[in-house]
């Protein structure tokens, strides 16, 4: 994309610390600020419902001309940069359709939002200018950049890591999935799921972390923070040509991981009352356990499809990763000894019984890291049952 706007200023200067890094401070009138300059390469997309966000637009509004002296302006990264003398016009090249990460709107994406969609209410008379920082250069870290000028407001660690690409995978993995649209990777983003959901499902099946019942993925539930260092520390630590990074493994199982989830969530109530009439001889009242809500209309989180009950994750998620069992590595790749929708449906009743004769506060449940390990050895020990029903059925076909 090439923009070409005119200018009423222009400074340059070299970085003193890298030469092949070279900074333009621009100033131009909000009227000649070019339209869809790309926000993708900032990990915090605008919301412009916000109170800083309003001060904003009535700043951009005000008649007042001072602009460019209070606004702290607007950081651009490029590919190249060209200036005329002669009509004071910028030539700025953003890159292709598929650089919109790597070049664009790097901090001040809710100062250009402001201006771009509230300068035609200026009177005609009012000039008013902002200050663009646009940065260009072979060896620039965009990553880096983001994290360190994106100060203003938090942004999150899952937001700046998306700058590098490595959701990649799982934006492949999940390409034919009627949510595939609805996964936010930003700060701001308007969309049902937060790409942190993902990754708890993911990391509640972590088989190189959590091999057996000899520990358990409690932090799905109990740290986000956690589950991102896990994700992040998998990239860091490099793969090598004979072993892939185990979240690319994963990825490629988060349909079935989402199918299983939400068979889990839908299931919840009527298991529940199946094992309440097989002990107590009624079928109890899931409604009134704390932290489920049975009045309102509810949807799973991924597909969206309609649920009897909002179940807290600290009751779904200790069942939901004891079927890390049935997970297996085998020339790079992660196979499933068995079904886990069929496991689900044979287990079912122990599992829910397990976790609710254990804790029937989800806070404490999803914590309970004993919780998490006993479920484990339900699922496997349906998993054993099976193997070994499918040895006597080979040894009788003999």
């Amino acid at each position: 994309m090439i923009s070409n706007f005119k200018v009423k200023a222009v400074r340059t200067v070299t970085s003193p610390s890298n030469e092949k890094v070279t900074t333009y401070f621009v100033w131009t009138e909000f009227r000649d600020l070019p339209n869809h300059i790309s926000l993708e390469v900032n990990p915090r997309k605008p919301k412009m419902n916000t109170a800083v966000a309003k001060q904003l637009i009535a700043a951009v509004k005000n008649p007042e001309t001072n602009f460019d002296l209070n606004n702290r302006g607007i950081v651009v990264t490029a590919k190249g940069f060209k200036f005329n003398t002669n009509d004071h016009t910028v030539h700025l090249d953003l890159g292709e359709e598929a650089e919109n990460t790597l070049y664009g709107i790097l901090d001040g994406g809710h100062t250009y939002t402001a201006i771009v969609e509230n300068r035609d209410e200026l009177p005609d008379n009012a000039k008013k200018y902002v200050r663009l920082e646009i940065l260009v250069g072979e060896e620039l870290d965009v990553s880096s950049l983001a994290d360190a000028r994106n100060t203003s407001a938090q942004v999150s660690d899952i937001a700046l890591f998306e700058l590098d690409d490595k959701f990649e995978f799982v934006k492949a993995a999940i390409a034919n999935e009627v949510y595939k649209n609805e996964v936010a990777y930003k700060d701001n983003d308007n969309k049902r799921i937060p790409i942190a959901e993902l990754l708890k499902l993911m990391f509640a099946f972590n088989i190189k972390r959590f091999p057996d019942d000899g520990s358990a993925p409690v932090s799905a539930y109990s740290g986000k923070a956690a589950v991102f260092r896990d994700y992040k520390k998998s990239f860091e630590d490099g793969q090598s040509d004979t072993e892939k990074n185990i979240y690319e493994l994963l990825a490629k199982q988060l349909p079935k991981l989402v199918e299983l989830y939400e068979r889990i969530q839908s299931d919840l109530p009527k298991v529940y009352a199946t094992y309440k009439k097989e002990t107590d001889g009624n079928t109890g009242r899931f409604g009134g356990i704390r932290g489920i809500e049975s009045r309102g209309d509810f949807t799973t989180l991924f597909t969206a499809e309609p649920i009897s009950h909002n179940i807290s994750i600290g009751f779904i998620l200790p069942i939901f990763g004891a079927f890390r069992a049935l997970l297996d590595e085998s020339g790079n790749e992660l196979k499933w000894s068995f079904d886990p929708i069929e496991i689900w449906e044979k287990a079912a009743v122990r599992l829910v019984q397990n976790t609710f004769d254990t804790d029937t506060n989800p806070q404490l449940a999803g914590k309970s890291k004993t919780l998490w390990q006993s479920n484990y050895r339900i699922v496997d020990s349906v998993r054993k049952d099976m193997l070994l029903e499918q040895l006597m059925k080979q040894m009788n076909e003999k």
